[in-house]
């Protein structure tokens, strides 16, 4: 049996949570005078609920995960340095994780002096098992992983990820941010047989809101309890809190969200297939297409002076060359190959003087 107190901090585990005014009171609607608040200018006036009991119960008959197990947080970032904090000791314990992929898990490891321990991807942006496993030690208490990966695009084989939920002596963090975008299923499943389990999702991503900066994690009740003992009182406002709520009561307009980016992503990779300066892209579960070219920096340029933004990423390991282009509106991406077109035709004029 995995033993969670084990793994958390000494000083975590010993921690007295504090205990806000609205955690103390849960009897609905009353006269309230125990929270210093100002008694006009009603619903803002009041504190969030810092549980988001209402929420995570709509999330739950959504995603089939019991409340207990739900935290929501300030971005799936706020989790991210949670569990650091949480499960890490500064300046003696250590997280793996990948490279390429989402920088904020060495950033977080480097905020809370943790070292980030990262086994580059195989060739085919695969995860390299003996090598991840090797740079583990008795001070490895995290492994994170995102799947499908950003920059790569691809989800990273399911029977891998369940074997390193099998032999990693810590906790697993999957970060799913794109996995609505996927054919490949959610793991979500998989926290019934895992109890060293974490899985990350986002509103930001499918459901459109990446404003209202709301991030879920689910695990065993016992994780879940642990950050919120560790979490800022009221973490998620009661702006955001009511804005996930009302979205969530219709998933048709996210779904049909869904589908229409699936469709442009297709289109986008035929269109851009047909440029002789595009060399290559990868196979996407994403809501965006890496896309190798020659001369990167030149496209890049190209498109930038034109206010077209894309993402460099012809630095990162395994990506030389590469620009990261997410799948925008149908007009949106029509005028990003009509600039492609544009600079192509600048281009061949170029190469035809010489």
């Amino acid at each position: 049996m995995f033993d969670i107190n084990a793994l958390v901090r000494k000083n975590i585990r010993s921690l007295v949570p504090y205990s806000s005014a609205r955690d103390e009171y849960k009897g609905g609607e009353a006269i309230f005078l125990d929270a210093n608040e100002n008694p006009f200018n009603a619903p803002l006036n009041r504190y969030p609920d810092p549980r988001q009991v209402t929420l995570k119960e709509k999330i739950s008959a959504i995603k089939k995960v019991p409340p207990a197990g739900i935290f929501l947080g300030n971005g799936s970032d706020e989790a991210i340095d949670l569990l650091i904090r949480a499960f890490c000791e500064p300046g003696t314990d250590n997280i793996i994780s990948i490279k390429p992929t989402y920088g904020m898990y060495r950033v977080c490891a480097d905020i809370n002096q943790v070292e980030c321990r990262e086994a580059l991807l195989t060739q085919e942006f695969q995860l390299d098992i003996p090598a991840l496993l090797n740079l583990a030690d008795e001070r490895s208490k995290l492994l994170f992983l995102c799947s499908p990966n950003n920059p790569t695009s691809n989800c990273l084989n399911r029977e891998d990820l369940l074997l390193l939920m099998k032999s990693f002596p810590g906790l697993v963090i999957l970060d799913e941010a794109y996995i609505d975008f996927s054919a490949s299923d959610s793991l979500i499943t998989q926290l019934q047989n895992f109890s060293n389990l974490v899985i990350l999702q986002t509103f930001s991503k499918a459901w459109g809101m990446a404003g209202i900066r709301l991030g879920m994690a689910f695990a065993s009740p016992e994780i879940i309890t642990i950050l919120n003992h560790i979490k800022y009182p009221y973490n998620v406002n009661i702006l955001t809190q009511r804005t996930a709520l009302e979205h969530l009561r219709d998933t048709t307009v996210k779904d049909s969200w869904i589908r229409m980016i699936l469709e442009q992503r297709e289109w986008l990779r035929t269109a851009l297939m047909n440029f002789t300066f595009v060399r290559d892209i990868l196979p996407s579960d994403a809501n965006f297409l890496m896309v190798k070219f020659d001369h990167s920096g030149e496209v890049l340029a190209f498109l930038t002076a034109r206010k077209i933004i894309v993402r460099d990423k012809s630095k990162v390991p395994l990506c030389e060359g590469c620009l990261r282009i997410t799948i925008g509106s149908p007009e949106e991406n029509k005028l990003l190959i009509g600039t492609l077109q544009e600079y192509s035709r600048q281009r061949s004029s170029v190469i035809n003087k010489f």
